[in-house]
Formats: C-alpha cells, sequence, structure tokens
C-alpha cells in the first residue's frame, strides 16, 4: 500500500486522530458530493425556487426526516470545513501563532454548530404545533 495518496496531502503514518481525520476527509468529501447534489436537484429542480416562499420552508420542515436531512448535512459541511482548515493551520502556523489560531478556531466551530443546530432544531414551525 503506497504512503502517499495520487494527489493532496500524504497519508499520516501515525494511527490515532490524524490517519482518522485524513480518512474523514476523503469519505466526507465524497459525501457532501452526493448530498450537495442531492439538495441541489431537489430545491431547484423538483420545486420552482421562484415559488419558495416562507410557507414552503414551513411545509419542508414540518418533516422530521427532512429537518434531520438538514442537521446532517449541517454537521459534515462544518466538520469537513473545519478539519480542513485544521490541517491548513497546522501545515503554515508554528509556536504560540499556532495555538492561538487553534483555539479560535475551535471555539468558532463549536459556536457555529450550536448555532446552526438551535435553528433547525428549534424553529417555530407553525403546522408542528
Amino acid at each position: 500500500m503506497s504512503l502517499y495518496s495520487r494527489s493532496g496531502r500524504p497519508r499520516p503514518q501515525s494511527g490515532g486522530f490524524e490517519l482518522a481525520a485524513w480518512y474523514y476527509m476523503r469519505l466526507s468529501g465524497v459525501a457532501l458530493f452526493v448530498l450537495a447534489l442531492l439538495h441541489f436537484s431537489v430545491m431547484h429542480f423538483v420545486f420552482d425556487p421562484s415559488q419558495e416562499k416562507a410557507g414552503f420552508i414551513d411545509a419542508r420542515w414540518s418533516d422530521v426526516l427532512i429537518r434531520t436531512f438538514d442537521w446532517l448535512f449541517l454537521v459534515i459541511v462544518l466538520s469537513h470545513a473545519f478539519l480542513g482548515i485544521r490541517t491548513v493551520t497546522k501545515d503554515y502556523l508554528r509556536g504560540g501563532r499556532r495555538t492561538l489560531a487553534l483555539t479560535a478556531l475551535y471555539l468558532l466551530g463549536i459556536v457555529v454548530f450550536v448555532m446552526g443546530t438551535m435553528v433547525v432544531m428549534t424553529a417555530n414551525i407553525p403546522s408542528v404545533q
């Protein structure tokens, strides 16, 4: 088995979190490609975007399955993005600047995740109540 991918970042030699993150980035990238195409197709080809109003979102989010899909999509996008930014930060920064940048990144990731989860899970949909 080759130690390097054909393109991109080489596979980490040690196991643990770095190897798991390396594999996760590849798998989540493929998953995001499929999920983004599915989301775009449904939202722009199945339904007419010019007809989508607040009532459309109310009706769409009244289904628990759709809310779950949207939340999982949010989780995968955020984790993929923040792991990617973490990788770039670890490649280009050293010392205290790296520690500060990674701390800020982790805090920002947690805040954005909590805010996104609150929006998806607690949106007041009149048809659900």
